[in-house]
């Protein structure tokens, strides 16, 4: 999203470290090619590529922010909660983010399971050996989308959500996990802004009252896939919240 300078700014950005397709090298190329100038990768509860985004983005001339996006649960689905200039040294993150990701291990699991019981064996223990082996790794739904995918389950990884592994899909399986209370709590702790990531997609309009008043600081106004109605929606409610707006492509 284009900030008021003018400066092309992408604070919603992932790497191979959690779902994303490209290393956090690749990302760093790919970002200065496409005149991003200001960046934050925001890979899924962990920091892991952080420090290297950060020395890579400074060779470029790039201005790289801390970022994370957390996983909270409400009412047995996600929603995302992105964390903005945090400390991803600060040892209670730390220690939050490994159950996080524990948690996700065993919800692979769990959809691996449920896939197979619904003919569609995947393999996933490379996935699972991976992480355990690469501590801060995170991994989720995506990975068993390629892995579908590549198993002949499945054609693109659209079809793979919109049939199988999406809200309300026969292979979804309901995450465990903390409120966007705690993590809000959790991102303020370890020194950062907390941003809600993408509303468009949770649609939890009703709930973001109460989350502003537990101290959410922004919401993602710009998203790409949030349609110009959205984004005035959205743009809308932030300044009704006395609330920061933030934006970034999800790539």
């Amino acid at each position: 999203m284009p900030a008021a300078s003018g400066v092309l700014v992408d604070l919603h950005l992932h790497t191979t470290i959690s779902d994303g397709r490209l290393t956090p090298s690749e990302l760093v190329d790919r970002v200065w090619v496409a005149g991003v100038r200001v960046m934050a990768v925001t890979d899924h509860d962990t920091t892991l590529a952080t420090s290297d985004v950060r020395a890579l983005a400074v060779e470029r001339g790039i201005q790289a922010i801390s970022g994370i996006e957390i996983t909270a649960v409400e009412d047995g689905r996600d929603v995302h909660v992105l964390g903005y200039f945090i400390d991803e040294d600060d040892s209670s993150l730390a220690r939050f983010l490994v159950q996080q990701r524990l948690q996700r291990l065993d919800r692979v699991t769990a959809i691996a399971e449920r896939l197979a019981s619904l003919g569609m064996p995947v393999d996933v223990e490379p996935l699972l050996l991976e992480a355990r082996l690469n501590v801060g790794r995170s991994i989720g739904r995506p990975q068993i989308a390629r892995a579908m995918i590549l198993a002949g389950h499945a054609a693109t990884m659209s079809d793979v959500f919109d049939r199988w592994l999406g809200q309300g899909r026969p292979g979804f399986v309901p995450r465990e996990g903390p409120s966007c209370e705690t993590v809000i709590a959790a991102i303020h702790s370890a020194g950062g802004l907390a941003s809600l990531a993408h509303p468009g997609k949770t649609a939890i309009d009703s709930r973001i009252p109460a989350l502003c008043a537990a101290g959410l600081d922004a919401i993602e106004v710009h998203h790409s896939d949030h349609d110009q109605a959205l984004v005035e929606h959205y743009a809308r409610m932030a300044r009704e919240a006395g609330v920061l707006s933030t934006g970034g492509s999800d790539f």
